[in-house]
């Protein structure tokens, strides 16, 4: 009988061990939004990371956060860290490319909760009323990751912090627009 329930609870590891490794091991994250207001306003707000403490869906999860700048305050070098509750971590982003009213494309090396490095980046294409915003996060998934996706929507859960901070982009870069 025992031998039986140790082959029961080995076969049924084994299942779920097969099942995680064949879990992509790429994800991407993507939303996009539409701005009223100029590229080259849109384009400000994300290529100075002293500007993102007013939109990023993270600063308003903690207010709190010890923040700190190093480099150029924008464009490529420019880069942000962080070290706050335990709904945003530790970590830091890097602006490593930035293409004036076209990209802006980011490092981002997570500390806490867990350890891992993720490639973000902005588009912007110019539109009759404003400028279209693209906001994408993409990087590997280890065995862990592969794991928890099979009980969490990661996508789910990223994207809706990414289109909580494009409707705060939109709402900082409207204002911005004004004269």
């Amino acid at each position: 009988m025992i031998l039986k329930i140790f082959l029961g609870l080995a076969a049924v590891v084994a299942i779920f061990l097969i099942v995680v490794a064949s879990q992509p091991s790429e994800f991407r994250v993507t939303r996009s939004a539409s701005i009223p207001a100029p590229v080259s306003v849109v384009f400000e707000q994300v290529n100075d990371l002293h500007k993102w403490q007013a939109w990023s869906p993270w600063a308003k999860m903690d207010p709190a956060a010890k923040v700190s700048f190093a480099g150029p305050s924008a464009g490529v070098g420019a880069s942000f860290s962080w070290a706050g509750n335990e709904k945003i971590g530790e970590g830091r982003m890097t602006i490593t490319e930035s293409r004036p009213g076209e990209l802006v494309r980011f490092k981002l090396e997570f500390k806490k909760p867990f350890e891992g490095t993720n490639d973000a980046e902005f588009t912007f294409k110019p539109q009759d009323n404003g400028t279209a915003v693209s906001w994408s996060m993409s990087g590997q998934n280890n065995f862990l990751f592969k794991a928890v996706g099979l009980f969490m929507n990661c996508d789910k859960m990223v994207g809706d912090q990414f289109e909580e901070g494009l409707r705060n982009l939109t709402a900082v870069s409207a204002a911005a627009a004004k004269p």
